[in-house]
């Protein structure tokens, strides 16, 4: 993949996952209106998705190590939201972003797969 293109990525992964954790952590009445009407869990998997697939291919070569970060990430947000006494941290919560790790992964690996020359 080209440099430039690389580095859009990689710092589009690292604005995703400050949003991220800056949208997990705001009180709910800062938060657009539209985002409560949007299921939960839905949110977190499509929020994991995302955030997998971008830092795999920002670290393709540590894939193992991005998923686990990523999942490790979720939890602390959870644990977080639990600290600032407006939010409830949920296991279905990181169970959700577990989900979209899993599904941002399958997207990555399709990528990749389409992006490998065949003999």
């Amino acid at each position: 993949m080209h440099p430039k293109t690389m580095q859009l990525i990689r710092i589009t992964f690292w604005c995703s996952a400050i949003l991220l954790a800056i949208g997990s952590l705001l009180p709910t009445d800062l938060l657009p209106r539209q985002t409560a009407t949007i299921w939960d869990k839905g949110q977190h998997a499509f929020g994991f998705a995302w955030l997998a697939l971008l830092g795999l291919l920002t670290f393709s070569q540590k894939p193992w190590t991005v998923l686990i970060a990523l999942l490790l990430y979720g939890g602390v947000i959870e644990v977080l939201q639990v600290v600032t006494g407006w939010r409830y941290g949920e296991w279905l919560d990181l169970l959700a972003n577990g989900i979209g790790l899993l599904i941002g992964a399958a997207i990555w690996l399709l990528v990749r797969s389409m992006a490998t020359p065949r003999r």
